[in-house]
């Protein structure tokens, strides 16, 4: 199991220097960012997370102390609760890079440890084009309950056209656009397995199913992630949880090595 970690963190430095692009790269997007109309999906992408970077430093420079300590205590009482529900579940929190690509990082790590994906296979650029391809796929299970990110996304009936959504799938796919429920949710369905999230307040773990949960394979297999709303400067996180006791840790690298 130690050679399988070794792996797993090896993985996560090669891709650190990709990873860090977006962070790096937004202060110098927010000044050259000019609005044009009919933005690829790269430039969308940019434009929006230069807009989140100048929100974010603007709240954190106008923080008064009494604000400070009430955001200081609310990170330390998520970080509580999210390792009490560790504890009780013998998960460790293995961090994954808060760069945009949080979510696909740590099911991709998850996907790892389950034998699902094999080490080449497991990172966010091949869990990103599982999301993308199912939600392309299935447009009406995910259209209706996405919303537009700009005017021209807009139909007349109030709905994302589907030229839209086919941006929205790109962005998933070309950039390291934050991923969440609907995201999740195709990866559920797309890997066919459960994936429970654990998190700060109620309910302390969420759980999405394949649509079809007659076919998910008896076997134990869930996926496992915590999400983090306080505790990353970028705001919201995910994390992969591991295994804490050797036995599981065991059994997870026979299933990796079975499946290879």
């Amino acid at each position: 199991m130690d050679e399988l970690f070794a792996q797993l963190d090896s993985r996560d430095q090669a891709i650190q220097a990709e990873s860090t692009t977006v962070i790096n790269g937004v202060q110098a997007e927010a000044e050259k960012m000019t609005i044009r109309p009919r933005q690829d999906t790269k430039s969308r992408f940019r434009a929006r997370q230069a807009r989140k970077a100048a929100a974010l430093e603007q709240a954190q420079s106008t923080l008064d102390p009494e604000t400070e300590a009430k955001l200081k205590k609310e990170i330390e009482d998520e970080q509580r609760d999210i390792e009490r529900i560790c504890q009780e579940q013998s998960l460790q929190v293995h961090e994954v890079n808060p760069d945009g690509h949080c979510l696909y990082s740590a099911i991709a790590d998850q996907l790892l440890l389950l034998g699902i994906l094999p080490v080449p296979q497991a990172n966010h650029v091949v869990v990103r084009y599982a999301a993308s391809s199912y939600m392309l796929s299935h447009q009406d299970d995910f259209l209706p309950f996405l919303e537009p990110s700009t005017s021209e996304d807009l139909s007349d009936l109030g709905m994302m056209t589907s030229e839209g959504f086919k941006r929205y799938c790109a962005s998933i796919c070309d950039t390291a656009e934050w991923g969440g429920e609907p995201e999740i949710l195709a990866l559920s369905r797309a890997y066919n397995i459960p994936i429970h999230i654990i998190q700060s307040g109620h309910p302390s773990i969420v759980t999405h199913n394949p649509g079809d949960t007659s076919a998910v394979d008896d076997d134990g297999r869930i996926v496992r992630i915590s999400y983090h709303r306080k505790m990353y400067g970028l705001g919201e996180h995910y994390n992969s949880l591991r295994p804490k006791d050797t036995i599981s840790q065991l059994t997870h690298k026979v299933q990796a090595m079975l499946s290879s």
